[in-house]
């Protein structure tokens, strides 16, 4: 069986979670569902970054220790995923003891191999991307990031010989055009590498300036630096280098956004090369989220709390829009005008409005029992072609992280099955006694729309599966409720004729505006 492990960024706890970790956390769910319809052996990490200057100052103002800041924020974390119907399979801490070893481990092959060495380093220190910038590097002389001007800190320090692997790592990109997505950060980091801006990257931090992090195994003066701690968590959590999950599962793939586009597609290559590794599969980039035309943050006040939005709205939704508004890799816009705008469209005149006027329908002209097949007509194979179509469309989109464009392909269907039911007109047939021709409507409106229901678990587990208990296929809630999306969009069949229907359905009530 084909494996899938994907994983999430760690998130650096402090910080509360908010709407950019949700979407990266969500996305990462529905491409596993995505891939476990596919019939594959699939594995979804996730997990806290939990070491570092910024840890302790956040807790320091807090009046806690690290240890405890960090846990009450790595729960907060643990505790959100269930809120938005994430299910991952584990949770990583880079304060766990398991991972503590393996950092170790991981740092004393590289030593051993030569490619860590102590020296001494004089550079521009910002402490809230925790790692020094080359004068190169600076804009203007401030940090890229923060727009801020950097500490100048001189230390002796330890160093991974990055720049040797450079070369390598510029022909590797270049072989494998589908390491990164979507492709203008494939660009990027080319850019990157061909710019000479990269040397040597140093990786750790002397005690006397920071104690908070895990010991050197070669010098336990210096905890090592939060970025290269950091990275290893998605080979700790698969048990690298003994475990057997580690020789079923990687490489797996990575999905993070793009300000740590850089630690994802040069560090951690260049590190996984150095000791010894097969380097990840993917890395998948996405944007930020905006809110009037600036990034989110809480200084500005335009922060959104997923929680609240969930609770608003309700989890498939909010899921629906993340995934249908934004184009994975650009920035997208939000707002709750829009996400109030695309649930009444999508999904209370969309797809709501096909669920309530069908079954309804369904109840009254067959006593909520699917009809027989019967004879299809020129009408009804169209219906049914289109059908086909869009699903071979929404898988292929889907997976090259397309979203937005394969949640089109399939609400093509939904709004063809609207128009269907107007132009069939099933009361008039009714009201004429033409009952085989009914019963053909009939069938291929209900066929399609679980078709429809199947499709659209990996984004809306829940209504997803209330969908299919309304046409009668009940699906266990933690399953997904097919192996083979890829068999479904080649037939029309899997609809029995007498299953037992919902007399009436109102999956999503209009929301008014705020």
């Amino acid at each position: 069986m084909k494996s899938f492990f994907i994983t999430t960024p760690i998130y650096y706890v402090n910080a509360k979670p908010h709407l950019g970790h949700a979407y990266s956390t969500i996305v990462t769910d529905v491409m596993v569902r995505f891939h476990k319809m596919l019939g594959e052996d699939t594995l979804f990490l996730t997990g806290t970054d939990e070491h570092g200057d910024k840890i302790v100052q956040a807790a320091e103002k807090q009046g806690q220790t690290p240890k405890e800041f960090a846990d009450a924020v790595s729960a907060r974390f643990q505790a959100l995923w269930p809120v938005l119907g994430v299910a991952n399979d584990r949770f990583v801490r880079t304060t766990d003891e398991a991972h503590k070893r393996v950092v170790q481990a991981f740092l004393q092959k590289v030593y051993d191999a030569g490619d860590i060495y102590f020296g001494e380093f004089g550079g521009h220190y910002c402490y809230g991307c925790e790692r020094f910038y080359t004068d190169k590097e600076l804009k203007n002389g401030l940090c890229p990031q923060h727009r801020s001007k950097p500490e100048f800190i001189s230390e002796k320090n330890y160093f991974f010989r990055m720049s040797k692997y450079l070369p390598w790592l510029r022909e590797y990109i270049t072989q494998h055009p589908d390491l990164i997505r979507p492709q203008r950060y494939r660009a990027e980091v080319l850019s990157m590498l061909e710019s000479d801006v990269l040397e040597d990257l140093c990786i750790s931090r002397p005690k006397t300036r920071l104690t908070w992090g895990i010991d050197l195994p070669f010098d336990h003066n210096y905890v090592c630096y939060v970025w290269f701690d950091a990275l290893i968590n998605y080979v700790s959590a698969i048990g690298w280098p003994a475990g057997a999950d580690f020789d079923r599962y990687w490489p797996g793939e990575h999905l993070v956004a793009k300000d740590i586009l850089k630690p994802h597609a040069v560090f951690w290559p260049t590190m996984l090369r150095a000791a010894g590794l097969p380097v990840y599969g993917r890395l998948n980039v996405h944007g930020y989220w905006l809110a009037r035309d600036a990034k989110m943050s809480k200084s500005l006040g335009n922060a959104v709390d997923p929680v609240e939005m969930s609770q608003r709205f309700g989890p498939d939704a909010f899921r629906y829009f993340l995934l249908r508004e934004m184009h994975f890799g650009s920035d997208a816009s939000f707002s709750e005008e829009a996400l109030t705008g695309r649930f009444n469209a999508d999904l209370a005149n969309d797809l709501g409005n096909l669920f309530s006027r069908v079954l309804s329908m369904a109840a009254k002209y067959f006593g909520s029992r699917t009809p027989q097949r019967g004879r299809l007509s020129a009408d009804d194979e169209a219906v049914v072609e289109h059908c086909l179509h869009s699903l071979q469309n929404f898988i292929q989109l889907f997976g090259n992280v397309q979203f937005a464009h394969a949640l089109e392909s399939l609400w093509e269907t939904v709004r063809a099955l609207n128009k269907y039911v107007d132009s069939q007109a099933p009361w008039a047939l009714y009201k004429h006694g033409n009952t085989e021709r009914l019963a053909a409507v009939m069938y291929v409106l209900l066929a399609a729309m679980r078709k429809t229901a199947l499709f659209l678990w990996p984004i809306m587990p829940a209504a997803s599966r209330r969908m299919l208990e309304q046409l009668g296929c009940p699906v266990e809630k933690n399953a997904p409720p097919v192996v083979s999306l890829k068999e479904e969009a080649t037939s029309f069949d899997g609809l029995a004729s007498g299953t037992a229907l919902a007399a009436a359905s109102n999956l999503f009530p209009r929301v008014e505006k705020m």
